[in-house]
């Protein structure tokens, strides 16, 4: 019977122990995610300061892909993970989002989910693939996503 019990208490420990990696890689993921919007936010606040986004530069579609991935990360996000993902992305911003308007960055990011992305989704991976991709403004979606992406970096100023 103590054999037993060993073997049980074993069990439970190995299965914790092997939880709470899990956990801190789901942390390590949010957090790099979080990072990783948080540049391409940055890229593209540069890029609206100067003007419009071209949809034909394939940095621009990559930076939108990248927001966009970060934004759908969002959907049914555990308050750890929200945590997670928000430190990622005022270090990935290099504080550009910080704690004043992380709450406006994360309900922009949110409002992406609310709206057709499907058309620069595609091309942004196609951009990444290093594959050509022609997006044009009046394709399905696009402005939509722009107008969002657009309100999400004028919560920055």
């Amino acid at each position: 019977m103590k054999l037993f019990k060993r073997i049980v208490v074993g069990l439970a420990a190995l299965s914790l122990l092997s939880s709470c990696s899990i956990l801190k890689n789901v942390a390590t993921s949010a957090l790099s995610l979080g990072s990783n919007t948080g540049s391409a936010i940055v890229s593209i606040y540069n890029v609206l300061k100067n003007g419009k986004i071209d949809l034909s530069d394939i940095t621009n579609l990559i930076n939108i892909g990248k927001i966009l991935t970060g934004a759908q990360s969002l959907t049914g996000a555990t308050p750890t993970y929200m945590d997670e993902f928000s430190e990622g992305l005022i270090e990935g911003s290099s504080n550009l989002v910080n704690d004043t308007n992380i709450g406006a960055v994360l309900n922009g990011l949110k409002a992406l989910n609310r709206v057709d992305t499907s058309t620069l989704n595609a091309a942004a991976t196609k951009a990444l693939a290093g594959t050509a991709s022609q997006v044009s403004a009046s394709s399905a979606g696009v402005n939509d996503t722009i107008a969002a992406i657009t309100n999400l970096i004028g919560s920055l100023k």
